[in-house]
């Protein structure tokens, strides 16, 4: 019962991250948003093959989840695009010594909203119990500024709890890439990059 409740209140904060972020500060009704909304999604669309800067959103905690954003961002750079990573481009938390926990917020935060503003695409991994937290703050960020947004995910604990994705997540996608086998998950990203951009 604790992880449910603890589950239910991470969902809760990303939906809530992502709404504070997002561009619909405007007020109105129903309608109104939904037409918003698709005008919003068909702008960032109109630019795809424009920019190749990428931002990478992901947890980045154990060596699994590394390895595997890893992996994802060579077949990205493979493919001509520049990815930021922040676990190998970035700063992390745990490898910076005698910095204060402000310093370490200050440092990361600044560096990694910067390379949000700065890429013209934000790529992200899905995987987890409920998204990363900091993940769902970038790709607020990402969406409501205009970039366009990517997703991917081969976790299956949504599906065991038989919840779907988060629509306030899977809403500020172009494209979401799903495969419970990360092999075949990147060969499908690889099919979809031979024949189109981001």
């Amino acid at each position: 019962m604790k992880t449910m409740s603890g589950m239910a209140g991470a969902v809760i904060l990303c939906a809530g991250m992502l709404l504070s972020f997002s561009a619909y500060a405007n007020g109105g009704e129903y309608e109104d948003n939904i037409a918003a909304v698709d005008a919003f999604k068909a702008a960032a669309v109109k630019n795809v093959g424009h920019g190749k800067k990428v931002y990478f959103a992901s947890p980045m905690f154990n060596h699994a989840e590394k390895e595997f954003n890893l992996k994802v961002t060579r077949v990205l750079e493979d493919y001509g695009y520049q990815v930021f990573l922040p676990q190998r481009d970035g700063i992390e938390a745990a490898t910076l010594e005698g910095k204060s926990e402000e310093e370490m917020i200050k440092m990361i935060f600044a560096l990694d909203s910067t390379e949000v503003k700065n890429a013209d695409i934000v790529f992200m991994n899905i995987d987890g119990r409920v998204p990363d937290e900091g993940a769902c703050v970038e790709l607020g960020m990402a969406y409501g500024i205009g970039k366009r947004c990517y997703g991917f995910k081969t976790d299956t604990h949504s599906v065991e709890l038989g919840l779907d994705m988060n629509p306030m997540i899977s809403g500020c996608m172009i494209k979401f890439f799903k495969n419970y086998d990360g092999d075949r998950l990147i060969e499908e990203i690889q099919r979809y990059l031979s024949e189109n951009a981001l």
